[in-house]
């Protein structure tokens, strides 16, 4: 190769290589906070406008009407003892009830990629972690471990339970918990297990002037449970945290 053809040659390397250095870096991925497509943050306070006597009041023992017990579940059930209303605790504070126990919900970022939720009811915090990675932790919590995702889970859980018949919106928090303490679906003593596996999917709309909340809640226990116990949550947007009063699951002690 000649003297001058060499030349040419490695002007063009260094033309080459000058381009590269000029070529603009990759933008940084999204996190799941910038990818938010509803804000579900602020304050809310539940509306309750169904199961009021299961709900605002402590059912009678025995009153496990609309859930769909297993034999075993049933038996469970049937000999609670309200006698033990003092030592159960955070029992009926689980992530397979908290969402409807009234009260008030503080939501934030805890940071880029995990919502926080405090409920005023109990003094419970729940972690919505996204991604796949998240590895739950050896201890079992009355909170679980709860793993998020912008988008609709259409069979969630392990009992291939379709959500076909009232589907959220795309765009909808879908989020998995589990890693769970046993607890209470009713502050009656009606119970899940720790096999229980909570999905739900939250959803904001605005209407009549203010925003709403909507938390669809699938329950799934192969051991207390014959089929999925499926129920909707409602809150409306507060204006600011002046009526959070939070009350601890447990009682003081002296």
């Amino acid at each position: 190769m000649t003297r001058p053809m060499l030349a040419a040659l490695g002007a063009l390397v260094l033309l080459a290589a000058g381009a590269a250095a000029q070529q603009p870096e990759a933008p940084a991925a999204a996190t799941p906070r910038e990818q938010a497509p509803l804000d579900v943050t602020g304050d809310w306070v539940s509306v309750v406008t169904e199961d009021w006597r299961w709900r605002m009041v402590l059912p009678r023992k025995g009153d496990y009407s609309s859930v769909p017990l297993s034999e075993e579940g049933r038996t469970v059930a049937d000999t609670w003892d309200p006698a033990m209303l003092a030592s159960d605790g955070c029992k009926a504070y689980g992530a397979a009830a908290i969402m409807r126990v009234p009260g008030r919900l503080r939501v934030a970022w805890q940071d880029e990629a995990t919502l926080r939720i405090e409920t005023d009811a109990g003094l419970q915090t729940r972690y919505l972690r996204f991604g796949a990675a998240n590895e739950a932790p050896a201890e079992r919590t009355w909170q679980g471990h709860s793993t998020a995702q912008w988008g609709v889970i259409r069979q969630p859980g392990g009992l291939g339970v379709s959500l076909q018949t009232a589907p959220p919106r795309m765009g909808a928090l879908a989020v998995v918990t589990m890693n769970l303490r046993a607890g209470y679906l009713r502050s009656n003593g009606v119970p899940y297990s720790e096999d229980t596996v909570v999905t739900e999917h939250f959803d904001v709309v605005h209407a009549y002037g203010t925003d709403w909340l909507t938390v669809l809640a699938v329950v799934e226990d192969r051991r207390y449970l014959n089929q999925a116990f499926i129920t909707s949550s409602h809150f409306r947007r507060e204006p600011d945290a002046s009526n959070w009063m939070p009350r601890p699951c447990e009682p003081a002690v002296d």
